[in-house]
């Protein structure tokens, strides 16, 4: 397989006449279809001063046009995929944070980021999808036409895709993926999964996150492969969407994985007649049994890997048969070089437990505008990954424990300093710290413990309703506790990690 530095190298791999994207209910878009929309996009973006390293944001929702509108603007420009479920503070945070030169989002949209965009001075550009030329085909604003099919396209070095990582002790830090990582991990997620033209993927994962972009569009894209894009993960209309994509796999996040078991048994019939390669899972650790279930129930290997935004995604993956799968582990190192390294510096042999660092191709260079967070992420060339584990004789790796205090709300990252600032802000609150507190299906769920002001109250109910008019669902606390004081480290420092036990929670 020959490896490529850019998107518009990566995109030339599909033939023309072959699918490139397919969506429910929806002729489907060819390779020639969607170079030919990368080009036309990329003239008119250009046409509007937008061109090579200019940050375009991306509040659109999950669908084949979010697809191609992330392909066309990565090839050219700098995408900015953000959540649509953020409300206004985050649209603001996320957009002045980048320095967002645009915004595209749906023809008509009533999203808040369009208030804050017109507010911050941001042009809004509209897409207007066209499912009649096929699936993702779109038009750019009010310059149809304007698109000569002349785009500038981007070079190896220049950033292609930027997103935020959860920040716990500081704000969120932005990571910056040039052209080469994005393609790297294409390559590198497309050589593990052994893609060819003939596979079709079943995308149900988000596509403002780094799994779903790398893992669910770019990395068959490399191999000339096509995608069916679904509207979002719903485990109701899954198998529906499976008769209709007749899918060679699937990847998603364990909490999906589970939703989709618990309908398995009434569509039988539909398993049996779509047989699948392979189901890859990532994100956030798949238990053993549900591995087990997952194989009997789809009669196909599941395959664990371990990914994280720095790397562009993937880093470490378990192996397609003839390969050995090891359940509990996320498998070897799948692209990118891994080593287990001491607080030192010192890297350690093998069953010994220390922090995965990663270097390679895929990894980013470092964090934008942040030299103290670039220091401590890396080290001798290494990039710390803030993971607990340890590697056996045959370079398989398990996660053992988290040094980052994020809270992996099944795949969703949520920043625990980020929750307290907004609890901070309400007058009854004297003092909180947010945590992680264990969850059957999610792995993790967001919990807070709360000492209020003197004279003051303040109901669960109330606290929740306050951060849910401020942060996404997912990072609204699902259990607040209320303590006369919040226990303490040795230092007299409040410990978000083990708080949850100590609680007994």
């Amino acid at each position: 397989m020959t490896r490529v530095s850019t998107l518009r190298e990566l995109l030339a791999k599909g033939a023309d006449a072959d699918v490139a994207i397919a969506a429910p209910g929806t002729p489907p878009l060819t390779y020639a279809g969607l170079r030919g929309l990368v080009d036309r996009s990329l003239g008119t973006l250009n046409g509007m001063g937008i061109g090579r390293n200019d940050r375009v944001a991306i509040v659109l929702p999950n669908g084949p046009e979010m697809a191609t509108a992330f392909v066309a603007i990565a090839a050219g420009a700098t995408a900015a995929p953000l959540n649509p479920a953020y409300r206004a503070d985050e649209f603001e945070f996320y957009m002045s944070d980048i320095n967002a030169k645009a915004l595209v989002v749906d023809k008509g949209s009533d999203s808040p980021a369009v208030g804050v965009a017109r507010k911050m001075g941001v042009p809004v550009i509209e897409l207007a999808a066209e499912p009649s030329q096929g699936a993702g085909a779109f038009t750019l604003g009010d310059h149809v036409g304007a698109g000569t099919g002349n785009g500038r396209y981007a070079e190896a070095d220049d950033v292609a895709l930027i997103l935020h990582t959860s920040g716990t002790t500081s704000r969120p830090k932005i990571v910056p993926l040039a052209q080469r990582n994005i393609c790297a991990s294409a390559g590198n997620i497309a050589q593990a999964l052994r893609f060819t033209a003939s596979d079709r993927g079943l995308n149900i994962m988000p596509l403002f996150h780094i799994h779903g972009l790398m893992a669910g569009l770019l990395a068959p894209f490399s191999a000339g492969s096509a995608v069916f894009c679904t509207p979002g993960f719903n485990a109701l209309r899954f198998f529906a969407w499976m008769q209709e994509a007749k899918p060679t796999w699937y990847t998603a996040v364990p909490t999906m994985h589970q939703a989709i078991l618990t309908r398995a048994t009434q569509n039988k019939a539909i398993i049996t007649a779509n047989p699948l390669r392979f189901v890859r899972s990532s994100s956030s650790s798949l238990p053993p049994q549900v591995i087990a279930e997952l194989e009997a129930t789809f009669s196909a290997p599941v395959i664990e890997a371990y990914g994280m935004t720095e790397a562009s995604h993937q880093m470490a993956s378990n192996m397609l048969p003839p390969g050995t799968r090891k359940p509990g582990t996320v498998g070897v190192a799948a692209g990118p070089e891994i080593a287990i390294m001491d607080e030192a510096g010192t890297l350690l042999a093998a069953g010994a437990t220390g922090e995965i660092v990663i270097r390679g191709a895929n990894v980013t260079a470092g964090y934008e505008n942040n030299p103290n967070a670039n220091g401590e992420a890396f080290t001798n060339g290494w990039f710390r990954t803030g993971d607990q584990g340890v590697m056996d004789g045959e370079g398989y790796i398990s996660i053992t424990g988290r040094l980052k205090e994020i809270i992996n709300r099944g795949g969703e990252k949520v920043s625990p300093r980020e929750v307290d600032e907004v609890l901070m802000d309400h007058p009854a609150v004297l003092q909180v710290v947010t945590f992680a507190m264990p969850h059957d299906k999610l792995g993790e769920e967001v919990a807070a413990a709360v000492v209020l002001r003197e004279g003051m109250a303040a109901t669960e109910k109330e606290l929740r309703d306050f951060v849910s008019a401020r942060l996404a669902n997912f990072k609204v606390p699902r259990k607040v506790l209320f303590l006369p004081e919040i226990p303490k480290g040795a230092t007299g420092k409040l410990q978000r990690i083990g708080l949850a036990a100590k609680l007994g929670l």
